[in-house]
């Protein structure tokens, strides 16, 4: 894994009947619209909404299928203030703001208003 891995939901999708999109996916997407270095400095692992989402199940195991989620890889230094996860030997983000906030940190960004 030579880059953090960054699972998102697509933009849009089909569900209960009609088009929506996820808050935080799209939180995420925006970040990265605003800094779009970091889209070459991740990589982004699109998974459907059905779950369990087997992409990110097999690298932090069962019940950890949340999107979007940033797994890190072994290497990348993480800031105190960001609230890191780990499963399965590797450690990962799993929320909009934690991961805006590790950017923030590791790329410069600004950290999100509110965290």
């Amino acid at each position: 894994m030579p880059k953090d891995v960054l699972f998102l939901l697509p933009p849009g999708f089909e569900a209960n009947g009609r088009r929506e999109f996820c808050p935080e996916c799209a939180e995420i997407w925006g970040v990265l619209s605003y800094f779009p270095a970091i889209r070459d400095a991740v990589d982004i692992v699109h998974v459907g909404l059905e779950h369990p989402r087997a992409e990110i199940v097999a690298l932090i195991g069962e019940g950890r299928h949340n999107a979007p989620t940033l797994v890190l890889h072994p290497d990348t230094q993480v800031h105190p203030d960001v609230d890191v996860q780990e499963a399965n030997g590797l450690r990962y983000l799993p929320s909009a703001r934690s991961i805006a906030r590790h950017f923030a940190h590791r790329y410069g960004t600004p950290v999100p208003r509110g965290s």
